[in-house]
C-alpha cells in the first residue's frame, strides 16, 4: 500500500501553491466507498456519460499507482463502476478511482484495498456503446483534473496539484 499523505498537512505545508493555482481543492461532494480511505497518484481521465465501456478498457491497463478520474457528467441514473471493475483496478495497480457519478456493489468495494470516491450509489449498470474520451482535461467539483497531474484524497477532501507533493 502506498504511503499515506494527509490532505490537511499537504495544504499546510504547501499553502503558497494555492495562490498561483498549482494546488487546487475540490468542492466537498464525494463519498468514500473503497477500503482505502487515503490515496494518491498521477491522474488518468475519462469523460463519458452513462456508458462505462472506456472504464473497463482503462482499468484493464497496468497503472503504476495512478488514479482514474471519471467525469460521468454527474449522472445519478446508473453506476459507472461496480465490484468487477474495482477488482480489475486493484489487480492492475490502480490506487484509486474518482467518479463524478455513481458506483454500485458498494459493500464489496468497501472491502477492497482501493480508494473509491463517488457521488452516490445506484444499482443499475450502464449501456455499452464505447462512447467517450480518454486522457482529456475534465472539470467538476470546482477543479480541473489534468492527465499527468497529481491527486491526493483522504477523509478531509480531495486535492489536485500540477506538481508532486510530499
Amino acid at each position: 500500500m502506498p504511503r499515506s499523505l494527509l490532505t490537511a498537512d499537504l495544504l499546510d505545508n504547501h499553502e503558497e501553491l494555492l495562490s498561483n493555482g498549482t494546488l487546487r481543492v475540490a468542492a466537498p461532494m464525494f463519498r468514500s466507498f473503497g477500503g482505502r480511505r487515503s490515496f494518491h497518484g498521477q491522474i488518468a481521465t475519462l469523460k463519458l456519460f452513462e456508458d462505462n465501456s472506456l472504464v473497463r478498457k482503462a482499468l484493464d491497463q497496468p497503472s503504476n499507482g495512478r488514479v482514474l478520474v471519471i467525469d460521468g457528467g454527474g449522472s445519478l441514473r446508473c453506476a459507472l463502476v461496480g465490484d468487477q471493475l474495482a477488482l480489475l483496478a486493484g489487480r492492475n495497480g490502480w490506487n484509486g478511482i474518482v467518479v463524478y457519478g455513481c458506483i454500485r456493489d458498494s459493500r464489496a468495494i468497501a472491502g477492497m484495498d482501493l480508494g473509491v470516491l463517488a457521488l452516490a450509489t445506484h444499482p443499475l449498470k450502464t449501456v455499452k456503446k464505447n462512447v467517450g474520451d480518454a486522457d482529456v482535461a475534465v472539470s467538476f467539483a470546482s477543479v480541473t483534473f489534468v492527465p499527468g497531474q497529481y491527486l491526493y484524497a483522504d477523509e478531509d477532501g480531495l486535492l489536485v496539484s500540477a506538481i508532486a507533493l510530499d
